[in-house]
Formats: C-alpha cells, sequence, structure tokens
C-alpha cells in the first residue's frame, strides 16, 4: 500500500512535470530588434539600391513585411516609452526627448513577460531612466541590462563607460572631453576608439540567447546604428562612427556616406549571426523576432539621405510628423507561424506590442492601453486580426504638432497656427504631396474633434490652448 503510494506521487509529480513543461514550450520566445534613425527606404527589402542589406533582405523573404507599421514617434525616448508601455503619445509619460525616467507605477512588456514566466533583457539603448532612477531596465521588468541608459551618451558609439544592471563597466576608449559629466546630455567623441559599443552589443546579445535558450525569453535589443555621433561631427566633421568602411571603403563616395552605409551593414551582418544562433539552437520556429526603427532617418553626422534615398516614396524625417519620420520598415520572423515572403499593409504601430506579447504568453492586456494585438495577422489568421479605429501621435520640439491615421486619411495639425490642418489621402497619396483639407472639411472638422479628445494632460507635457 505504501509502495502505491509512492507511485502515485511519483506518477502525479511526473505529470506536474510534464505540464509545466508543455506550457513553457507553448509559450513562444520574442525578440524585438531596434534600428536607430533608420529609414523607410534604408533596406534592400523596402527599395534600398546602395547599401547592401542580405540578411535582413532574408529575414524578410523568411517572413513578413510590414509595409504600414508605424513608430510611437518621430523621436528616440517617447517612441521608446509607446513601445514598452503600449499607450501612444497622447496617454504615455514620456512623450518628447528629454531626462525623463519611468515611474514605478508604468507597466512594461518587460514586467508582463516577466509575471508570464519569461527570462528579459535589454540589450543596447534604453533612453527611458537615467542611474540611480526609477526608470532604470532592472527596475522596469527587464532581468538584465547591458549598454547605455541615456540617449545623449549613446551617440557616441566609443563610450568610456556601458551600465551593466545599475553598475558602470569601463572601457578602454578615451574621449577628447574626459571631464564631461555622464549627467549632461552631451557623450563627446573618442580620440582613443577600442570597444565599439555597436559590436558588444551583437556579442552580449548571442551569448545572453546561448543561456536562455531553455526557457521563454524577451530579448529588446536596441541597437543605436545608424545614429549619428553628434557631437562627434561637430568635432571631426563626421559622425557616422563605424570601425570600418567595410565593402564601402573604396567607392566614390563621401566619408561621412561610407560610413552610413558600413553602420546599415554591420547592423545587417549581426542580425543575420542572431538568426543563425537560433537555428543552430533549434529554437527559431519557438521565436518571434521582429526587427523595426525608432523612427524615420535623420539627416545628421554629415551623411546625405537624398543620396541614398532614405525616405523611399515617403515625405519627410526625423523630426516630422509626415510619414517618412513614423513609418518605419518592419519585418517579422516566425517559421512555421508567418507564410514565407508574405507582405502586409495592415495599420499598426509600436503600441501593439504589449497586447501582442500578452496574447503570446497568455496574459490579460492591461486596461486603458491603446493596444491591438497583431498574432493573429502573425500566426496566419489575418482575417481574425483587429484594426485600430485610428492612431495618434504628437510631437513637442517644434512647439506642438499632432498626426492621426484613420483608414485611408492621414491629418496632421500645427497648434501653433490654428489654420493649420494637412489632410492627405494615403491611399492615393503616400507621399502626401496633396493637401486635401480645404476640399474635405466634413473630414477636417472629424479629425479636429479627435485631435481634441483623444490627448490626456501630463505634468510632463501638458495640454496647450490652441492660439486664436
Amino acid at each position: 500500500m505504501h509502495f502505491q503510494r509512492l507511485l502515485g506521487r511519483a506518477f502525479l509529480s511526473v505529470l506536474l512535470l510534464s505540464a509545466a513543461l508543455c506550457q513553457a514550450a507553448s509559450k513562444p520566445n520574442l525578440i524585438f530588434i531596434l534600428a536607430d534613425d533608420l529609414g523607410y527606404g534604408d533596406l534592400g527589402c523596402f527599395g534600398q539600391q546602395k547599401i547592401q542589406t542580405p540578411h535582413l533582405d532574408k529575414m524578410a523573404a523568411e517572413g513578413m513585411k510590414l509595409t504600414s507599421f508605424y513608430a510611437g514617434s518621430t523621436v528616440c525616448a517617447p517612441s521608446r516609452c509607446v513601445l514598452m508601455t503600449g499607450m501612444d503619445t497622447g496617454h504615455c509619460f514620456v512623450r518628447g526627448n528629454g531626462k525623463f525616467n519611468l515611474r514605478p507605477d508604468d507597466f512594461t512588456v518587460a514586467e508582463l513577460l516577466k509575471k508570464q514566466g519569461y527570462d528579459t533583457a535589454l540589450i543596447g539603448k534604453w533612453g527611458l531612466g537615467h542611474e540611480d532612477s526609477t526608470g532604470v531596465p532592472v527596475r522596469q521588468g527587464f532581468d538584465y541590462s547591458f549598454g547605455y541608459l541615456d540617449q545623449g551618451h549613446a551617440h557616441n558609439f566609443y563610450p568610456e563607460f556601458l551600465i551593466r544592471n545599475e553598475e558602470r563597466v569601463q572601457l578602454r576608449n578615451v574621449l577628447y572631453r574626459q571631464g564631461r559629466s555622464y549627467e549632461t546630455r552631451g557623450a563627446g567623441w573618442a580620440q582613443k576608439k577600442v570597444d565599439y559599443s555597436h559590436d558588444l552589443f551583437a556579442q552580449e546579445a548571442l551569448d545572453w540567447i546561448k543561456g536562455h535558450a531553455g526557457s521563454p525569453f524577451f530579448l529588446y535589443l536596441a541597437l543605436t546604428v545608424p545614429h549619428a555621433n553628434n557631437e562627434g561631427t561637430r568635432g571631426t566633421g563626421n559622425g557616422q562612427e563605424v570601425p570600418d568602411y567595410g565593402i564601402y571603403s573604396d567607392l566614390d563616395w563621401t566619408d561621412p556616406n561610407k560610413g552610413q552605409a558600413a553602420m546599415i551593414t554591420r547592423m545587417d551582418r549581426d542580425v543575420g549571426r542572431l538568426l543563425d544562433l537560433l537555428k543552430e539552437l533549434k529554437i527559431d520556429r519557438d521565436t518571434l523576432v521582429i526587427f523595426t526603427s525608432d523612427n524615420g532617418h535623420h539627416k545628421e553626422g554629415g551623411n546625405d539621405p537624398e543620396f541614398f534615398d532614405a525616405n523611399g516614396p515617403l515625405r519627410g524625417m526625423k523630426r516630422d510628423l509626415y510619414e517618412g519620420g513614423i513609418r518605419v520598415p518592419t519585418i517579422a520572423r516566425w517559421p512555421g507561424k508567418i507564410q514565407p515572403g508574405s507582405e502586409s499593409d495592415h495599420v499598426g504601430y509600436f503600441g501593439d506590442l504589449m497586447a501582442t506579447a500578452a496574447e503570446m504568453s497568455g496574459a490579460k492586456v492591461p486596461e486603458g492601453l491603446q493596444s491591438v494585438s497583431l498574432l493573429p495577422l502573425l500566426s496566419g489568421q489575418a482575417s481574425k486580426q483587429k484594426e485600430h479605429e485610428y492612431l495618434y501621435w504628437e510631437f513637442h520640439e517644434r512647439g506642438y504638432q499632432q498626426a492621426i491615421r484613420k483608414g485611408r486619411w492621414k491629418a496632421i495639425r500645427d497648434n501653433n497656427d490654428p489654420t493649420r490642418v494637412e489632410l492627405y489621402d494615403l491611399s492615393k497619396d503616400l507621399g502626401e504631396q496633396n493637401d486635401l483639407a480645404a476640399r474635405s472639411p466634413d473630414v477636417v472638422k472629424a479629425m479636429n474633434k479627435l485631435f481634441d479628445r483623444h490627448r490626456t494632460t501630463s505634468d510632463l507635457f501638458p495640454i496647450r490652448t490652441r492660439k486664436k
């Protein structure tokens, strides 16, 4: 009898262990790779002719191109806040660039997945919390982090130090502005260049994946290429910091243009290394990988975006609410789930990561968000994919501007000028060349109502009254 009880308990233990393993196996891994200032037209699979991106092109051939996918904002910090919190810039805490920190009550994708048993890591550029603040990644749901906290610090690809969790890791680089405080925005530039931060991030990501392949994981790989070193531009005339120009070395291009192309191709190489590792570890079919950019292309560091046609068919770039500033090149790869070589014009944005992660992991989507799960689209059930009623953005660096995408319509409102509302039919005018506001007063009136009612106030970004 005693033996039977022991055998029964052993059998129950096996069943519970088996159930736990099955549950863990049913939760796919999630890798979100974010480029910095990569334009809609900067990848070969999105039309680029001069810069070689064979690995990302292959990723698109093995997965899905999302051709109507939007960043959270047209600049760095608010875009990343939208990504992490599932709230658009009319609701999230960080709505502009600056030295802001996420608060303890801000709830991130990492916190959601950690509660679902995921291992979580941030490698690269954070921009949502500074040293000793409530916003550092390991206080916002990440088990591990390595990289830059301050977005200004991230300008320098050869910094004196990076942050691992909450400790500084000294590097071998020596800066011209050696005494410049980390608390200031500028990062300076290096006179002795040894440790290239992008290379460190790429290797760190590979090592972290190897160490966590046995359990569900979320890796947020926030790369810094091809952002320019703005301080370095003023010091050297070339802010496109890269160890070498590689295949572009002998071309009759300017050095900043060579650097811009080399940065993107280097990033492409490392995305290829990551995807190869997933296959080697036999977890690629259990892993959704999303690649995109935090906003549109830049015109900094000395490079010429017109030379590369960096925004492709779109108008505008970083710091614009035109399509070129917020529509970003996006690829999703998930073997066995996503149809290879597929393409979707579903209108989604960064805020959808929260609901997607929730559905993937079996969690409940937090209330009050502007987030729609992309899982139906990404798992071959596009007919069940929910749509946003509209998407909303606001921008605070050039006065106060707002934008809405609703169906085929795109409206942009400049609150510094009460008469300034632009309206475009994106189904016929992707380049936003024909302003239809004067010919479509009813649509403008409806958009203005959405502009007025959508935005909430915050201590950092109070609602501004439009000038009369």
